[in-house]
């Protein structure tokens, strides 16, 4: 007799679906873990240096805030650190001013030490500043209240730590041990990228097939998608920060300067291709006409994202992306030509809006752009 060998479980099963999860976050933890161990590793070694300039060299007998301030410029945010810098000093001075000044006026106390830490925080938050700066200038009126009667010189060494605990924070990140600029690109763009071209092909699906519920969730999927353009928006911004000033990256200037520059023209068109899916949906429902070329053109946009981000890692020209895009507008032509309905002509019009903004963020002009998806649109 044979031995009964189980059947494997097919990739649509419960079984295989649960392990295609699993292995997709396992490798999305991974990628994390890589990324945030080398925040770890700056913020300890910002940390060590700060506590032993501010201690041995400068001979500062309680360093505590350099350390602090050091992990706290690395901490604050991925993005525009050099600024979150910037804003620690001012609120660690604004509460210095603010402590000194009124407990010559009012002394110490509870309540005097609520109203200089109300102070300090309104006055800050008057300037327009950020809640960082908010935070270390009330952090630093409730020290100098709390402690300046016992500790009368403590303003001047509060100063110095955070001044050389964000100096230092500052070299570790940009010079001593730099995060990769595109490493941090393509963890969030490839992400966000990846996840719009997928609800594009999820698109031209939903109108292959008529299917108006497959094309209504991927319009709420695009809804709720906000927060990716955001982490790309700030994960673009930090490495532009790192290719900018760390000497270690300066080769990297010109794909990260590609993201830099095209960026807010991707998140225009994610934002425009959410009226497409909705018109997409609409036109289902409404039982319109939806001739073969209109879901291949959609497609064929998606494609021409996954083809940008390809072409911006490589420090390429993205003339693939450009083409396919300018294919799709093509077709879309084509699907206008033919017996296509009113809420199918909205997204005829879309779709040369959404390649007019990936244009753009190629680097093509704008007038450039215009006239190119006019062509395409004629057929040619």
């Amino acid at each position: 007799m044979f031995a009964r060998v189980a059947p494997a479980e097919s990739p649509g099963s419960p079984v295989g679906r649960l392990r295609s999860r699993l292995a997709k976050a396992s490798r999305a933890a991974y990628r994390r873990f890589r990324t945030y161990l080398i925040i770890g590793v700056q913020a300890g070694l910002a940390a060590a240096l700060a506590w032993v300039i501010a201690h041995q060299l400068l001979r500062i007998e309680e360093p505590t805030f350099a350390p602090g301030a050091a992990v706290a410029v690395i901490g604050a945010s991925l993005a525009r650190r050099a600024l979150r810098t910037v804003e620690l000093l001012l609120g660690i001075g604004v509460g210095i001013a603010a402590g000194d000044l009124l407990i010559a006026l009012i002394g110490t106390g509870a309540w005097q030490t609520g109203i200089i830490v109300f102070l300090a925080v309104t006055g800050a938050a008057a300037a327009r500043g950020t809640g960082l700066l908010m935070t270390q200038a009330g952090a630093t009126a409730v020290l100098v209240a709390t402690l300046t009667p016992a500790n009368p010189d403590l303003e001047l060494p509060r100063a110095i730590n955070a001044l050389v605990g964000g100096l230092v924070g500052l070299v570790v990140m940009l010079v001593l041990a730099p995060l990769n600029p595109l490493r941090t690109i393509r963890r969030v763009a490839g992400s966000a990228l990846d996840l719009f071209a997928r609800q594009m092909t999820a698109c031209a699906e939903a109108l292959a097939n008529g299917d108006a519920s497959q094309a209504e969730a991927v319009l709420d999927q695009m809804r709720n998608s906000e927060s990716k353009l955001i982490q790309l928006r700030e994960a673009v911004s930090a490495a532009d920060e790192v290719a900018q000033f760390s000497p270690l990256r300066w080769r990297r200037r010109r794909a990260v300067s590609a993201y830099r520059d095209g960026v807010k023209h991707m998140e225009r068109a994610y934002r425009n291709s959410r009226t497409l899916a909705r018109r997409a949906g609409t036109a289902l429902r409404d039982a319109e006409p939806v001739p073969p070329d209109l879901p291949a053109a959609i497609e064929e946009y998606g494609a021409s994202v996954r083809l940008l981000h390809r072409e911006f890692l490589a420090g390429e020209e993205p003339v693939q992306a450009r083409d396919r895009a300018l294919s799709a507008v093509r077709l879309a032509g084509e699907a206008c030509r033919q017996e296509i309905g009113f809420s199918g002509t909205i997204v005829v019009s879309q779709l040369r809006t959404v390649t007019n903004d990936l244009l753009r963020a190629t680097g093509v002009r704008r007038d450039e752009a215009r006239h190119l998806v006019r062509r395409a649109a004629a057929g040619h």
